[in-house]
């Protein structure tokens, strides 16, 4: 019989290693979070999950750590996709850092990777193909797939840039650096992501396109949420949107504000505003009532979309009950995409799991997440919590399968 991998440290387990570290008691690291002492405790015994990104980001500024340090990288070793996922992430980031927009394209790099070496053995039609490619899998969370091909496709519209079709390459490069920025956030690289990020608004910025720059301040404003870092994510969320109000009549523009609002809506939340919260939300909601359900930029913006972040706002911001109830008001399904759905399942799970007798609703919308995209699910340390949480619950009342399944392929034990 093959034995079974040691299970990784859970997030209680992280927390309590680098507070005793500290030589801290409980009642003074939960009072540098904020927190209770009694919360604090639970959440080290595994007696409370940590699957809440702003409970995550109070502790780990407790801690002086980052909440991607506490929650760590999930890798279910039975998951080859998942693993394979991780594996790309070194090949990103190298091509990342080689991605200098003010250095020669043409300089050789160290890097073994397969290589576009010259313009013309990069056409633009090959190079806009691959992209749509890679855009199509990062929308099915086939991040193993997205990053086999981004390292090469980066280093090929670099080359590009110099060409003739500079404007078209600068474009592309903007949306392949964007994709970048959000499989590294997605497989919990917050640092690479922000990194990717970086890359997009230099791009954005050479294109000299204010919708373009918009999307950068997007990918700017994700990564800075997902290093915990709230107010920085709003400042660029919320100065994007005041400076693309003049061009809310060109394509693209009111999407991409409404897209920003959002960000500002979820950064006001975990900066403990839930009033300026609320009220980016509403904005947003208007405006996507006015745009209706759209595919600009790959953001899906609309009426559903709106609703979905709320979940995740209310989830996230420990309005359960509230998460639950739009949830039962929203068909993921209008979204024709994986990478928006698994948030709605997942995030519901996490709402539901944390109301009364609820836990059947939480297990089948983790169970219906991991169908539509298993590898998100796989590496997310969040879905781990929650999926744990319900684990230890259903083991007192002796029930819960498809639910031990999940946990078996999660190596939750």
């Amino acid at each position: 019989m093959t034995p079974r991998p040691t299970a990784d440290p859970t997030i209680g387990d992280r927390i309590r290693d680098r507070r005793l570290r500290r030589g801290w008691s409980i009642r003074h690291a939960a009072s540098r979070a904020g927190v209770s002492h009694a919360t604090w405790s639970r959440i080290e015994r595994g007696l409370q999950a940590a699957d809440n990104r702003f409970m995550l980001a109070d502790l780990a500024g407790a801690l002086d750590c980052s909440p991607a340090e506490l929650a760590g990288t999930a890798v279910p070793a039975g998951d080859r996709e998942a693993v394979a996922a991780h594996a790309a992430v070194h090949g990103i980031r190298q091509a990342l850092v080689e991605l200098d927009l003010s250095a020669d394209p043409a300089a050789p790099h160290t890097s073994s990777a397969p290589d576009l070496s010259t313009p013309a053995e990069a056409p633009m039609a090959e190079l806009t193909r691959k992209v749509a490619i890679i855009d199509s899998l990062r929308q099915g969370c086939d991040y193993a797939g997205a990053g086999r091909l981004l390292p090469e496709v980066l280093r090929g519209l670099h080359l590009a840039v110099a060409g003739e079709d500079g404007g078209q390459a600068l474009r592309l490069l903007c949306d392949a650096t964007f994709i970048a920025s959000s499989v590294l956030r997605n497989l919990g690289h917050p640092a690479e992501s922000w990194l990717g990020a970086e890359r997009c608004k230099d791009a954005a910025d050479a294109a000299q396109d204010p919708i373009l720059q918009g999307y950068a301040a997007y990918a700017r404003a994700s990564a800075a949420s997902a290093c915990g870092s709230y107010e920085r994510a709003y400042a660029l969320a919320a100065r994007a949107v005041d400076a693309l109000t003049p061009y809310l009549g060109r394509p693209g523009g009111p999407e991409m504000t409404g897209s920003l609002q959002l960000i500002c809506a979820y950064a006001s939340r975990g900066g403990k505003r839930p009033d300026d919260s609320r009220a980016w939300s509403a904005e947003a909601a208007a405006l996507a009532a006015r745009t209706g359900e759209t595919t600009t930029l790959g953001l899906f913006f609309g009426p559903t979309n709106v609703r979905i972040w709320r979940i995740g706002i209310e989830a996230d911001g420990d309005d359960a009950a509230l998460a639950a109830t739009i949830a039962r008001d929203t068909d993921p399904a209008v979204l024709p995409v994986g990478f928006r759905q698994v948030f709605f399942y997942a995030d519901t799970a996490r709402a539901l799991a944390r109301l009364r007798n609820r836990d059947r609703e939480a297990i089948r919308f983790l169970l219906t997440a991991e169908r539509v995209a298993p590898q998100h699910v796989h590496t997310s340390s969040l879905v781990q919590e929650t999926a744990r949480a319900l684990l230890d619950r259903s083991r007192r009342m002796a029930g819960g399968t498809e639910l031990r399944a999940l946990c078996e392929r999660l190596q939750i034990g």
